[in-house]
C-alpha cells in the first residue's frame, strides 16, 4: 500500500509509470480471481440479516465468492446473456447482492436498480437497458420488493427470466420456519420464466466459466443516476473504470486486514466501486449489516456495538447517516476504527466537530460520481484533512475547474474563483457517458472532461471544494445565490439537524430561497426563531429566505442525499396554491416531465375563472397544465 498523506505523495505514485503502464486484469472476473488465488480462505463479504450484533452473519471467503460468482455467471449464460446483454438486480443488501453484481458483469452488463423507485420507473429502466434477466427477492415480511419486481416485469416484456433470492435461508430459529407460514402472495403477469436463485445456481458449475472471458475492455455495467421521481438517466461503466476505482482503494487505502462496515446501498456506485471494488484489489473484508443498511430497523441502536463485533478499521458513511449516529451514545468499543470516509453529500464542519470528539476518528470527506464511475477526490486519510473540502484529486484524475459564457466560450478559473468542476479519468467515459445518445450532448469539454454539474473550486493548495450544484442555484432576479450558504447557516443553530435551501416560485423575482429544516430529535424551535437566525448568519442579504419550514423529516435518496426535488414540488404548490386563491383552481400534483421539468398540475373546484388562472401563474416561469 502507497502513502496518502500529501500531494506530493498523490503526483509521486503518477510519476511512477502511466496509468495503462500498470499491471491491472482487464476484466472484473479475472480481478476477482487473482485475489481468490492471493487470499483464498480470509474473509470478503459477511451480511446480517438482522442488528442485533449477536444475531447469525453468513459470511464467504474470496474462494467462496469466486466460486459463487463463476456458477452465477455460468448460469446467466446459460439463460441467454451475452456481452452485450444486461442483466437487472431490483435488491436490498444480502450475501448474493455483489454476487449478483460480479456475475453480471463478467456474463453481460449489470444494470443494479435503487428498491426504492416505484414499479413504473424500475419498469422504465429495464426497457432503457433492455434487461432479459431481473434478480430481485423472493416475497419476504415487511418488504413490497417482490410484489415491485412483478409489476414493473410485466411492463418490460424483454425481460425472459426473473430470478429470485430467498432472504430466509439467513434466518436461524422458529424465525426461519414462520416466514413461509406468513410470506406474502405476489400476483405474477407477463411470460418471464421464475427461478429460484440457490437452486438454479447450485446446479451450475463453480469450478470455471463454461465461456470464455474474452480479455478486452467493455461496458458491463449500468447505473441509473438521480434518486426517486422521474425517469432516471443510465450511466455506462467499463472494465477499466471500475477496476481503476479498486486499484485507488487497493493502492492508497487499505490492505487485506482491513474490515469495511459498509450500510450503503450495492445498488449505489459508492458501496458497489469504492468499496466493493477496493476490496477485491486489495483482499479486505466488506461487512453489510441488514438488508435495508442504515434504514434497517435497529442499525442506528445497535452500530457500535456492530462496528467491536466485527472489529472494523473503516466506517463508510454520509453525512445523514453521521447525524443520526450523533444522536446516539457511542456504546461499544470502537478503537478497530481507523477513519470513516464519508461521500454523497457537504459534511457540515459541526456535525465532523462533534463526530471527532464521540469517537476520537476523523472523517476524510471524498467525492464521487456515477457519471466518473464515482472517484475522484478525496482528502488523505494519514495527511492533512481540510474540513468542508473533499480532498485532493487522486492518482490519475485531472480536475479543471471551467466556466462557460453566454456566447459558449471556456474559460478556466484561476485559484478560489468558482466555477463548473470538470473531470477526466479512467472513470470517465468521453462520449458515451449516458445510454441515451442525446444526453451526452455537450456534457464534455475539451471532448474529455465530463462537465459535472457540480460548483467548486481549486484552493492554492490543490484541495477541491464543492460549493453547490449548478443546477441547484437560486437566481433571484438575475442574481446567483448559493444555496449552501443558507443551509450552513441553518444547520449551525443547535436545534437543526438538516437543511435544504431551494428556489421558491416568485412572480416578480424568478425566484427567492426558501429553506425546509428538520430538527434533532427532542429539539424545539419557531419558524421565527429559525428565520431570526438565518438573518444572524447569513451575510447576503439576497440570500434571506423568505419561507422557513419545519418538516418532521426531509426526503432523501437511499444514501442519505436530501432530496430536492421534493422540496420543489412542496415550494411550488405551496406558492401556486396561493396565487390560485379565489379562481376555483388548485395545484392536485406536481410531476416531473422530461423535457419541461416540474409541472404544476391543477384540478377544478366547481366553477373555475380559467382566465384569471391563466392570468396568475403568467406571472410565473414554471410550467402549468390541467389535470
Amino acid at each position: 500500500m502507497n502513502r496518502f498523506i500529501s500531494y506530493d505523495d498523490r503526483n509521486a505514485l503518477e510519476a511512477e509509470m502511466p496509468y495503462a503502464a500498470r499491471d491491472l486484469p482487464v476484466t472484473i472476473y479475472g480481478f476477482l480471481a487473482r485475489t481468490a488465488e492471493r487470499f483464498p480462505d480470509r474473509p470478503a463479504i459477511s451480511f446480517q440479516l438482522l442488528s442485533d450484533p449477536k444475531s447469525h452473519a453468513t459470511t464467504l471467503t474470496w474462494q467462496d465468492l469466486l466460486e459463487r460468482v463463476t456458477e452465477t455467471a455460468n448460469l446467466l449464460r446459460k439463460l441467454g446473456v451475452g456481452p452485450t446483454d444486461t442483466v437487472a438486480y431490483l435488491l436490498p443488501n444480502s450475501i448474493e447482492t455483489p454476487v449478483v453484481l460480479l456475475a453480471g458483469a463478467t456474463a453481460g452488463i449489470v444494470n443494479p436498480i435503487n428498491p426504492l423507485l416505484d414499479a413504473q420507473q424500475i419498469a422504465g429502466i429495464l426497457r432503457e437497458t433492455r434487461a432479459k434477466v431481473l434478480v430481485t427477492l423472493r416475497a419476504f415480511p415487511k418488504t413490497d420488493v417482490a410484489q415491485k419486481a412483478a409489476e414493473a416485469v410485466a411492463l418490460a416484456p424483454g425481460v425472459t427470466h426473473v430470478i429470485e433470492v430467498d432472504l430466509n435461508r439467513h434466518l436461524r430459529g422458529i424465525k426461519r420456519f414462520i416466514v413461509p407460514l406468513i410470506r406474502p402472495r405476489v400476483k405474477r403477469r407477463g411470460k418471464a420464466r421464475v427461478l429460484n436463485f440457490e437452486a438454479a445456481t447450485s446446479g451450475e458449475k463453480h469450478t470455471r466459466l463454461d465461456f470464455d472471458d474474452i480479455q478486452q475492455d467493455r461496458v458491463a455495467a449500468y447505473f441509473h443516476t438521480g434518486g426517486t421521481t422521474g425517469t432516471p438517466k443510465v450511466a455506462q461503466h467499463k472494465y477499466s473504470g471500475m477496476i481503476y476505482n479498486g486499484w485507488l482503494g487497493g493502492s492508497l487505502l487499505f490492505d487485506e486486514t482491513d474490515v469495511l462496515m459498509c450500510p450503503l446501498p450495492m445498488f449505489h456506485v459508492f458501496a458497489a466501486y469504492p468499496v466493493l471494488m477496493s476490496c477485491i484489489a486489495s483482499g479486505a473484508h466488506v461487512v453489510m449489516p441488514t438488508p435495508a443498511g442504515y434504514r434497517g430497523e435497529g442499525v442506528f441502536d445497535n452500530f457500535w456495538k456492530l462496528i467491536e463485533r466485527w472489529q472494523a478499521t473503516f466506517l463508510i458513511t454520509v453525512p445523514t447517516a453521521i447525524s443520526a449516529l450523533m444522536q446516539r451514545p457511542v456504546n461499544a468499543d470502537v478503537s478497530s476504527l481507523k477513519t470513516a470516509i464519508s461521500g454523497s453529500a457537504p459534511l457540515p464542519v459541526e456535525l465532523y466537530n462533534r463526530f471527532k470528539s464521540a469517537t476520537g476518528v476523523e472523517i476524510a470527506e471524498g467525492y464521487g460520481l456515477t457519471e466518473a464511475t464515482c472517484l475522484v477526490s478525496c482528502n488523505p486519510v494519514d495527511g492533512v484533512k481540510k474540513v468542508g473540502s473533499v480532498g485532493i484529486p487522486l492518482p490519475y484524475t485531472q480536475v479543471r475547474i471551467l466556466r462557460h459564457d453566454d456566447a459558449g466560450h471556456v474559460h478556466e478559473c484561476p485559484t478560489d474563483e468558482v466555477g463548473e468542476i470538470c473531470v477526466a479519468n479512467p472513470g470517465v467515459f468521453p462520449g458515451s457517458t449516458y445510454t441515451e445518445t442525446d444526453k451526452n450532448n455537450g456534457l464534455f469539454a475539451d471532448d474529455i472532461y465530463l462537465r459535472t454539474g457540480d460548483l467548486g473550486r481549486l484552493d492554492p493548495d490543490g484541495y477541491l471544494w464543492i460549493t453547490g450544484r449548478a443546477k441547484d442555484l437560486i437566481i433571484r432576479g438575475g442574481h446567483n445565490i448559493d444555496p449552501a450558504e443558507i443551509e450552513e447557516a441553518m444547520l449551525s443553530h443547535p436545534a437543526v439537524a438538516f437543511a435544504g435551501a431551494i428556489g421558491q416560485p416568485d412572480s416578480f423575482a424568478g425566484e427567492l430561497p426558501c429553506v425546509y429544516v428538520e430538527l434533532i430529535a427532542g429539539a424545539q424551535a419557531t419558524t421565527h426563531e429559525l428565520l431570526a437566525h438565518a438573518r444572524d448568519h447569513i451575510h447576503e442579504r439576497a440570500a434571506y429566505p423568505k419561507h422557513i419550514e419545519i418538516l418532521p423529516e426531509l426526503p432523501k435518496t437511499a444514501v442519505g442525499k436530501i432530496f430536492k426535488p421534493d422540496l420543489r414540488r412542496l415550494a411550488i404548490k405551496r406558492v401556486y396554491d396561493k396565487a390560485l386563491t379565489g379562481t376555483g383552481a388548485h395545484v392536485s400534483a406536481v410531476v416531473e416531465d422530461k423535457k419541461r421539468g416540474l409541472v404544476a398540475r391543477l384540478a377544478r373546484e366547481g366553477n373555475v375563472d380559467e382566465a384569471a388562472v391563466k392570468a396568475k401563474l403568467g406571472e410565473f416561469t414554471r410550467p402549468w397544465e390541467w389535470e
